[in-house]
Parts: structure tokens; sequence; C-alpha cells
């Protein structure tokens, strides 16, 4: 990604921002940062030919290659569930977020009972926008008894896109509880501080995210966005060099800089608020 690329996904971002304070919530929420999409290189590739891992992102690539080879086998076999399911995974990871959600929601017709699809679901829902369907969806993709972390993450983050970030940090801390450490839930918790005017806290929590082994630049990026709108702006930029050369770091970091000074959404977040003892 060169420099100036790395400044028009930041200015991008920054057209979501001026708009009213759930496009804000969006912006810092869907795939975290929205800033972390205009990566084009890195992230954790998958073999073609073979079914999708959940968890880590797929680079723009490698998720147009899943799609085609994918999309042919679902056209032989629209009701595989695996197929399905591997098929939707490569389609939200290249933001075709209309047709996962079509895809699922096919297979969750026949496969009603099937947590692991409702899952799927709800989450594309979530990409869709569709939040409140996502929520209730998602309400049936596990049970207190056998609760899956990586559906109270998604339910954290419908929560804290719709406005309820006490709800949305309940979310989280219990996910953590499952996952202790899990960088992507201590992002989204970090990102959820922010949003709620705690900035100290956000980063405490995004640096232990970024500590973690498989953090990947997405976490980084957020990191730096919470340093940023603390004035951090050298730091910021240090947050980001292990993904990007320091000439994009720092394009990244004025792009921030910009949409700090033009948005005032983002200087409310700036302001003040009583930080309550870490999770």
């Amino acid at each position: 990604m060169t420099a100036s690329n790395s400044s028009l996904c930041a200015a991008r971002s920054g057209t979501l921002l001026r708009g009213s304070r759930s496009a804000l919530v969006i912006a810092l929420l869907a795939s975290g940062l929205a800033l972390s999409g205009c990566k084009s290189t890195g992230g954790a590739g998958s073999v073609v030919g073979a079914p999708l891992q959940t968890g880590a992102p797929l680079n723009p690539a490698t998720a147009r290659a899943m799609v085609e080879e994918w999309g042919r086998k679902y056209d032989s076999a629209p009701n595989d569930r695996t197929i399905a399911l591997t098929y939707a995974r490569a389609l939200r990871a290249s933001q075709r977020f209309p047709e996962a959600t079509a895809v699922l929601q096919k297979l969750a017709a026949t496969n009603s009972q099937d947590m692991e699809v409702l899952g799927a679901f709800g989450k594309s829902l979530a990409d869709s926008g569709r939040l409140q369907e996502a929520a209730t969806v998602l309400q049936g993709a596990h049970t207190p008894e056998r609760p899956d972390w990586t559906v109270l993450s998604a339910q954290g983050s419908i929560a804290d896109q719709m406005g309820d970030h006490e709800n949305a940090q309940n979310y989280y801390s219990a996910a953590l509880r499952m996952a202790p450490g899990e960088p992507s839930l201590l992002s989204n918790l970090g990102l959820s501080y922010a949003l709620t005017k705690k900035l100290p806290l956000a980063e405490q929590t995004l640096r232990q995210a970024v500590s973690h082994p498989r953090a990947d630049y997405r976490v980084r990026q957020n990191l730096a966005l919470v340093l940023a709108l603390q004035g951090k702006f050298q730091e910021a930029e240090i947050a980001q060099r292990a993904d990007m050369s320091p000439e994009q770091s720092a394009a990244n970091v004025a792009s921030i800089r910009q949409m700090i000074s033009q948005s005032d959404a983002w200087r409310q977040i700036q302001s003040p608020a009583a930080t309550p003892a870490a999770r």
C-alpha cells in the first residue's frame, strides 16, 4: 500500500465519520477500524481448494481466488453445508456482504438448528447493517450452557453499533473469560471503551491486544487510532510500522489527524470521561 493509498483510505473513513454517531460506531467496529480494510497485503492466506478456517483475515487476492473456486463448487452443490459456509466466508472476506447473507439465509432455512450456520448467518447480517435481525439470529446461535465466544464478540459489536456500549462491554468480558487474551476481543473491547470516552483504558486494553502473538494489523491500527485521539501522534506512527513503511505510517496518521480536526464526532470522543477499573 502506497502512502497516497493510505491517505485515501483514511479519507474514505472520514467520509463515514462526518455522519451520525451510528456511522462513527460502524466505522470503528466493522472489521475493527475502517482503515483496516485498506491494507492490501499481509494477513493470513488460505490454501485454495481447502475449506476456510475461521479467525485470521484473508488478504484480498486470496479472498477473490476463494470466491471464484468455491463459487463454482456452490453452483454445483448449493445445499452442501461445508461448501456454502466456505463460499459465504470468502464472500464476506471480499466485502460482498449481501451475497454472503443470501447464501447463509438459504442455508439457515434448511439448517435451522445448526448453531454454526446460525452464527455465520447472524454475523453476515451484521456485516450488511441489518443489526436487529443479526441480534435476533445470534441469540439462537449458542446457549448459556454452551456459549460461543465468537458469537458473544459479534453480539458485543452489534450492541456497540446500536449505542449500547455497557452491554457490549459485558459481552466482550464474558467472551474473554472463555478466550483469555484473545486479541480480537481485546481490540473490540478497547474500541468500545474509546466510544465511551475512556481513552486511557482503551489504550491499555489495545496495548494488551497488540502484545499477543496472534495480533494482526487491524489490532495495531486500532491502537494507532486511539493513540492519535489522545494526541500521541508519534506513538501512533510507531504502532503501525510493523505493517507499513515509516512514510506510509506517517501518511496514515496525518490522515487521522485531519479526520479528527474535521469531525465533531471524533472531538466528542476526545472529551474526558470517568475511567473505571480495568476488567
